[in-house]
């Protein structure tokens, strides 16, 4: 099998220093600035009932070296707003996008 079929993963470490592998679900520019959604790497293996468990959203920065940094979104109506965005593109489909044009 092809590794360009494989998963999408990157590690990234919290203020810490704990490393964490994530799964990139999509990305999306939106109002100006980048934003990637991620699944944990070992969602197999998590409780359903852990608070933490689910979709990770994080803004995109590129630093001066050009290496891209992610951040948590602080902005709470930011945060929803990027999440509903992701959301709606994910777990829409045809007929849904025909019936919101049509209203």
């Amino acid at each position: 099998m092809s590794e360009e079929y494989g998963a999408d993963l990157i590690t990234i470490v919290d203020d810490d220093g704990q490393e964490f592998e994530l799964e990139v679900v999509d990305r999306m520019d939106y109002n100006g600035k980048s934003y990637a959604l991620f699944l944990p790497a070992n969602v197999d293996e998590m409780d359903e009932n852990d608070p933490d468990y689910g979709f990770i959203l994080l803004r995109e920065v590129e630093e001066k070296n050009g290496d891209t940094v992610f951040e948590s979104i602080d902005d709470d109506d930011e945060l929803q707003d990027v999440y509903e965005r992701f959301m709606v593109f994910l777990f829409s489909d045809d007929e849904d996008d025909e019936e919101a044009k049509e209203e």
